[in-house]
């Protein structure tokens, strides 16, 4: 009977973790972004007004469905980042300093604290573009190419 009861009880956390959240977070007052990802082409050419050198890392895939700093659920099908300084809305040109990919992010979240040397979290799909899901760390050149004007959202 009690391994019954672990199986369903197991069953019920499988299902619920892979649901992220995000129905559930919605219905909290949350809500996914409704701005775009950067396009590339907007932003070619661009001349960065301040330039960041140091370590990124990326969101476990635990925390979809969470709120962000600035209100958006996280969605790690996103091209977002958290940074402890930047405003939000912020877009930045992170770039893999070992290999040369990069990939244009939008600040919506605050972080990393743990290690001073990471100066970006990056999500799922923005760390994919940089090839680092094996990694988890990897130094990067981070190029903000617009400053966002640092609002969160309403609903939270």
């Amino acid at each position: 009977m009690r391994l019954r009861w672990l199986a369903w009880a197991a069953l019920l956390a499988l299902l619920t973790g892979a649901c992220g959240g995000g129905a559930m977070m919605r219905a909290q007052g949350g809500h996914l972004s409704p701005i775009d990802d950067p396009d590339p082409d907007d932003y070619a050419g661009k001349e960065a007004v301040v330039v960041l050198e140091g370590k990124a890392t990326y969101y476990a895939d635990s925390l979809a469905g969470n709120h962000t700093a600035n209100g958006d659920i996280y969605d790690p099908t996103r091209l977002t980042a958290a940074s402890r300084d930047l405003p939000f809305g912020s877009i930045v040109r992170v770039t893999r300093r070992d290999t040369g990919r990069h990939v244009l992010v939008r600040i919506n979240d605050r972080g990393p604290f743990r290690d001073k040397r990471r100066i970006l979290d990056l999500s799922r799909a923005a760390a994919a573009e940089l090839e680092m899901l094996e990694r988890g760390v990897v130094d990067i050149r981070a190029e903000v190419l617009v400053l966002g004007d640092g609002r969160r959202r309403r609903s939270r």
